[in-house]
């Protein structure tokens, strides 16, 4: 088989102040293509991002990845980061793709493929399916919000932000203002949650960030759309060592020919 080209380009997206120079790239292949939403500080050359490209060079699919702005090797500020901001650069990447997709979506990635596959029934069109890793719907007010201690609600309130340690930074993660406020538009629990297509979700069983909880609360909510989740018992939120990749690997398969 050959493998199909690697292209790297830039989008820019937003206006004015507000533009931001978002780094893609993408796979030529076959449809149903994979599209891929990273987590919350991660970028598009991790473990699971690279194994999903890997997959579809192998199988001919179509591969598109991109970095959020602040995050990877995109152009923008970080601490500007909203889940609205980055859901305005995702839909802007989708729109580069051809023929369905399969939305991959880790931890926050998940959060956005949801709200992505909202946008895209909304308009009468539909993803293939949805891979969901360890997501994290509403995680600015189930997650974030719920563990910040007093002096952490008083800096949020008088200075912005939190900076929380990371078990996957040397540097703590800045948790600003207007990202909380603003998650608050995109919220999906209290009300069915309408995908349009099949749904996978892996959890692991140790996840400390988002809890095996939260993925049986989503479940919960998708009423209309056939939903599996497979629990990792001993998995922890990256879900990246080589048995971990392989259960993704194994799930797309599976929605590929579905």
């Amino acid at each position: 088989m050959t493998i199909s080209a690697l292209n790297s380009f830039r989008i820019s997206v937003g206006t004015d102040v507000a533009a931001r120079e978002i780094a893609v790239k993408q796979r030529g292949g076959s449809a149903p293509g994979l599209f891929w939403l990273g987590g919350f500080r991660s970028d598009m050359v991790g473990s699971k991002a690279m194994a999903l490209d890997a997959l579809g060079a192998e199988h001919g699919l179509a591969v598109t990845r991109f970095d959020y702005s602040g995050h990877g090797v995109s152009g923008g500020d970080f601490n500007h980061g909203t889940i609205s901001r980055w859901l305005e650069e995702a839909e802007a990447v989708f729109a580069l793709t051809k023929g369905s997709q399969i939305i991959v979506g880790s931890s926050m990635g998940g959060w956005l493929a949801l709200l992505l596959a909202r946008k895209l029934l909304s308009r009468g069109e539909r993803p293939h399916a949805l891979v969901l890793i360890a997501p994290a719907p509403d995680m600015t007010h189930t997650l974030m919000l719920p563990s910040f201690t007093p002096d952490e609600h008083e800096s949020l309130q008088n200075n912005g932000y939190v900076d929380q340690p990371s078990a996957y930074s040397a540097t703590p993660y800045r948790i600003t203002r207007s990202l909380i406020e603003d998650g608050a538009q995109h919220l999906l629990f209290g009300s069915v949650i309408e995908t349009g297509c099949p749904v996978t979700i892996l959890q692991g069983g140790k996840d400390p960030d988002v809890p095996p909880a939260h993925a049986i609360k989503l479940v919960t909510h998708i009423l209309h759309d056939p939903v599996t989740l497979t629990l990792i018992p001993d998995g922890d939120h990256r879900l990246s060592r080589d048995e971990d990749l392989a259960r993704l690997r194994d799930a797309v398969l599976r929605l590929v020919g579905a």
